[in-house]
Parts: C-alpha cells; sequence; structure tokens
C-alpha cells in the first residue's frame, strides 16, 4: 500500500513538471519556438520494426508527420491513437505518419507496443544520425510536420491535441504537389 501511494505522489509529481514545462500550452500559446519553418527538412532513413528501410527522398509528395516517442512515455501515448485516426483519415491524400521511438530496449520492443496499440503506420528505433539530423530530440514526445516539397511546416514539443494537428495538416493535404 506504500509503495502505491509512493508510485502516485512520483506520477503526480512528474505530471506537474511536465505541465509547468509546458506552461503556455496550459494558456493555449503556442509552445514551440520552432523558426525553421519553410526550411528543407534533413535527409534522413529510418528502419522499421520490420526491417523495412525508409528513406525521406521516398516520402517526397508526401505530407509527413514525423513523430519522436517511447513506449515509456505517457504524453506519446495520448497521442498515438490520435496518430493512428490521422493516418486512416487521411492516407489516401497523401499523409504518411512515421513514428520513430528513441526506446533503447530495440525493435522487438517498439514492435510488440505498436502492435497491442494496432498502429496503422510505419515506426522504427530512432537512431543517433537521426536524432541529431533533426536537431537532437530534448523532449518527448516531438513531432514534426513536413510538406510534400520536404520543407518545415511546424515542430511541436510536448503533447499536442489531434485537433491541433488536424488542422495544420488540412491545408497541406488538398494542395497538389
Amino acid at each position: 500500500m506504500k509503495a502505491i501511494k509512493i508510485t502516485s505522489l512520483i506520477t503526480v509529481a512528474a505530471m506537474a513538471a511536465y505541465v509547468a514545462l509546458l506552461g503556455s500550452r496550459a494558456t493555449g500559446e503556442p509552445s514551440d519556438t520552432f523558426t525553421d519553418d519553410g526550411k528543407a527538412a534533413p535527409a534522413w532513413t529510418l528502419t522499421d520494426v520490420s526491417g523495412k528501410v525508409i528513406h525521406s527522398d521516398d516520402l517526397k509528395g508526401k505530407v509527413v508527420v514525423l513523430d519522436f516517442w517511447a513506449t515509456w512515455c505517457g504524453p506519446c501515448r495520448i497521442e498515438i491513437p490520435g496518430f493512428i485516426a490521422l493516418q486512416k483519415q487521411y492516407r489516401d491524400l497523401g499523409l504518411t505518419v512515421i513514428g520513430a521511438s528513441v526506446d533503447e530496449g530495440g525493435a522487438a520492443v517498439v514492435k510488440k507496443f505498436a502492435d497491442q496499440l494496432g498502429v496503422n503506420y510505419p515506426v522504427g528505433v530512432a537512431d543517433d544520425s537521426i536524432q541529431a539530423a533533426f536537431g537532437g530530440i530534448v523532449g518527448l514526445p516531438t513531432t514534426f510536420i513536413i510538406d510534400r516539397q520536404g520543407r518545415f511546416v511546424s515542430k511541436h514539443l510536448g503533447l499536442t491535441d489531434q485537433s491541433e494537428f488536424d488542422a495544420e495538416l488540412k491545408p497541406l493535404l488538398v494542395q497538389k504537389p
């Protein structure tokens, strides 16, 4: 019983720290200070959990949501069902969601987790090179929106509501490559 109370206190403290970190989010103001919108996204490669290699060049002409996450990250777990819904809703309009896990347990851990959640988009383990290509991943989740021409549209650090992604993606998806 004592262990449960301590675990609960730690969870509450962690959540409070997370909310404080994302303070501007709570006020409805933009949380990120991303200033590279319009800049070309870096070239990157990610091997998905089934062993297929995904190259950024293969995604030209697609709108890409590149989400850096981890199985142990609570906010990441909250966002994933939204990405599943977005992928299902907009796949035929040219959306590709890619999950880049920073888990240290390897592809087997990530695959098991993705299968349990019914993830309908490619997921892989983000190595140091892809993380460095995106300026280093300092918090989770970190999500980049990349347009059909391979340019940055936005960066979201921390938990972001699906409706915000939806609002950003709709105009990009109606534009032809």
